[in-house]
């Protein structure tokens, strides 16, 4: 049987993560960074471009993303370059979640 205490605890966890990913420019941030398959990171005004956002919006949903463990950083000289952490411990726990989430539905009786 399920720890429902732990389920919810778990689901907290990610809340964040599961905010930073709902937001739909933060979205289009997230496609153009997964678009770069070289991972060498792309600047402010890259996104601006992917987003028709100003840089201070831009810079605003990076620093969600980046609170979230989704988005990191590289500096060249002045220069920042953004890319998707390869830490996927949220994703995990997201993962998680949904698989346990998944088998309490599978054994509820239908209605």
């Amino acid at each position: 049987m399920s720890d429902y205490t732990e389920l919810q605890k778990n689901l907290t966890d990610i809340s964040d993560f599961l905010i930073a990913l709902g937001d739909d420019k933060r979205q289009a941030i997230i496609i153009k960074l997964l678009e770069n398959a070289d991972c060498t990171g792309l600047q402010v005004s890259q996104l601006m471009d992917a987003t028709r956002l100003s840089r201070p919006a831009v810079s605003h949903h990076l620093k969600v993303l980046k609170d979230a463990h989704i988005v990191s950083y590289h500096r060249e000289g002045t220069k920042n370059f953004y890319y998707l952490t390869h830490v996927t411990t949220e994703i995990d726990k997201l993962l998680a979640f949904l698989t346990e989430a998944k088998e309490i539905m599978k054994r509820s009786p239908r209605k």
